[in-house]
């Protein structure tokens, strides 16, 4: 059985054709799947079908096996933007998730501290988000979709708006975090690069359908260095072809 399985899955919106299109895919547990695809092909649409957050008019989504109705603290979700609580600390920004359901606890103030001390955060706990750099505040956001220990991570490009430098650094904060804790993730991406790096599949998106299935093998733990090694370009020429020659 899959831990999240995408079965001939179709949304459109009145009036137009679908936005996704009849798509049939699976994720094992604890993997790395990245969508990739040009502006408009339905990538978004994929990714909130399968939080939830929208409705099929056919088709399923099956999570562990039962249909996925609604979102629930079984997912964590992070977007292109932090979207954080300006008026609250770091600290209730990342306990956020539980203050929704819950008044936090200790065991939840300790797990929200060890995040943000994995991810280089733990000084700045009692900060307002105003004083935080953009990359400071992506790291705040990761460990805010953590702090429930989803099984399902989803993610809708978040480190598009950063520097290059920055954007690795938090690539490999998501790769490290993720690894440690089992985590499952959805990754949505324009960029070929980041997917190959995160990726352990990556899956190309044309006009609401998925039109290719790429299975990533580099050794592993992945390093910055490894971008400039041919077996990774080779990979990302791979992905590229494959995009260019649905598009033509």
């Amino acid at each position: 059985m899959s831990f999240l399985a995408i079965e001939q899955v179709v949304f459109t919106y009145p009036g137009r054709p679908p936005v996704v299109d009849g798509i049939d895919w699976r994720m094992p547990a604890g993997e790395i799947h990245c969508l990739v695809g040009r502006s408009g092909c339905g990538k978004t649409t994929l990714l909130q079908l399968a939080a939830g957050l929208l409705r099929p008019q056919s088709g399923r989504v099956l999570l562990r096996g039962q249909e996925l109705l609604a979102p629930g603290p079984q997912l964590g979700f992070m977007f292109q933007a932090p979207t954080l609580l300006d008026w609250q600390r770091v600290i209730d920004n990342v306990l956020l998730p539980v203050s929704l359901q819950r008044r936090p606890g200790a065991g939840d103030v300790e797990r929200a501290r060890a995040l943000l001390d994995q991810l280089g955060l733990a000084a700045h706990a009692q900060h307002y988000p105003r004083h935080l750099s953009g990359g400071q505040q992506s790291r705040v956001a990761l460990a805010r979709a953590l702090v429930l220990e989803p099984a399902l991570l989803l993610l809708d490009e978040p480190f598009a708006a950063l520097d290059a430098i920055t954007r690795a650094e938090l690539q490999d904060d998501l790769l490290h975090t993720c690894r440690q804790r089992g985590t499952t993730v959805l990754f949505v991406t324009h960029d070929i690069n980041e997917a190959v790096y995160l990726g352990d599949r990556i899956a190309v998106m044309h006009a609401g359908r998925i039109v290719d299935d790429i299975r990533i093998d580099l050794p592993g733990p992945h390093v910055q260095a490894m971008r400039d090694e041919a077996p990774f370009n080779r990979y990302c020429a791979q992905v590229r072809k494959s995009m260019d020659g649905v598009a033509a």
